[in-house]
């Protein structure tokens, strides 16, 4: 229906067979650009790292970061050829300076941001070597799981959180 209606919309107002063609071709490039859901999506993944006492790990975005301040799931983008996993014990190695072990997958979120769309990619992992060493970012707490949403957290952690608070137990 969306369809009749530009193509309607587009011989109505659009005299030669040419001009036409510019027309729709314009407003294609421009539906295409300004969709928020066709723009390229960043694929992230994230570590649920939850201690022996099943306390939460959450780490705090430092003040220059984009979203300043706000909580998250560390983790970070995923290389070309790399897979999730191998993303997620990278990043964690190279953010916390701990190795991780990917104890369960949890499915995944898509967020819309104003500029970007970001699709999370959550892992529930244990530290198995190292003490947390901060490099990007500002603060980190240990938190049990009933008291995560009290943090002021980004936006596409928001449903993460949630869900793991609603479907594991403390110590997955």
């Amino acid at each position: 229906m969306t369809s009749f209606l530009l193509f309607s919309f587009l011989n109505s107002y659009c005299l030669s067979s040419w001009l036409f063609l510019s027309c729709f071709l314009t407003l294609v490039v421009l539906f295409l650009a300004l969709n928020p859901y066709l723009r390229n999506v960043i694929k992230v993944t994230c570590a649920i790292i939850v201690d022996t006492n099943g306390l939460v790990f959450a780490a705090q975005r430092s003040a220059t970061m984009s979203l300043p301040l706000k909580w998250e799931f560390p983790g970070g983008k995923i290389e070309p050829g790399e897979t999730a996993e191998a993303c997620l014990i990278r990043e964690i190695k190279e953010e916390l300076h701990v190795d991780v072990e990917i104890v369960a997958p949890l499915p995944a979120n898509t967020h819309q941001y104003p500029n970007v769309t970001v699709q999370l990619i959550p892992f529930v992992c244990k530290i198995t070597s190292g003490q947390v060493l901060l490099k990007e970012h500002l603060d980190f707490k240990w938190l049990p799981k009933n008291e995560l949403l009290a943090l002021d957290w980004a936006e596409a952690d928001v449903p993460i959180v949630e869900y793991y608070i609603k479907n594991l137990n403390a110590n997955t």
